[in-house]
């Protein structure tokens, strides 16, 4: 299994297997926020407002191939606003069907934190559904939930130990 740090051109090559992996999650339920039903042009225009993103420089997208084969991505948002410098979001950790169970969500997660550290964010957030599969993984990668937070997600927070303090 290799990593990737997908750039602009790379999501426009790899349009059609992001969009198979969307289907496949959606499909698959993981992503209740998105409605079943999607359709390729919609799963398409999903990716090409992450490239945009990604182009822009406010995303960066990480993938796991293997044998040439999309088989996961992470997308780590950079915050923008003038006092977020220090964060990001996790966004979209997408494992095809096929490949779940095997800790690649982890490697993913993993390594969109060790991009993150080396962009100097060291405040991160993302979000999981109550009682979803990831929320194991994200106890576990030491990932603790925000109070107060309310929704049908549960906003989780983790701080980076940067290369300096380590």
């Amino acid at each position: 299994m290799k990593i990737l740090l997908l750039d602009a051109q790379a999501c426009d090559v790899m349009r059609a297997q992001l969009a198979d992996l969307l289907l496949d999650a959606v499909a698959f339920g993981a992503f209740s926020s998105i409605a079943f039903g999607l359709d390729r042009r919609q799963a398409q225009n999903y990716w090409q407002d992450v490239r945009m993103a990604v182009a822009a420089g406010t995303c960066r997208l990480l993938a796991a191939s293997h044998d040439g084969t999309l088989i996961g991505t992470v997308q780590l948002t950079l915050c923008q606003r003038p006092d977020g410098h220090r964060r990001a979001d996790l966004q979209a950790l997408m494992v095809h069907s096929r490949a779940r169970r095997r800790g690649i969500g982890g490697v993913l997660l993993r390594a969109a934190e060790a991009e993150a550290r080396a962009l100097g964010r060291d405040d991160l957030r993302l979000a999981a559904e109550p009682g979803s599969g990831a929320e194991a993984l994200i106890h576990d990668l030491g990932y603790a939930p925000i109070e107060g937070v309310t929704g049908s997600h549960v906003v989780y927070t983790k701080t980076l130990l940067m290369p300096e303090a380590a």
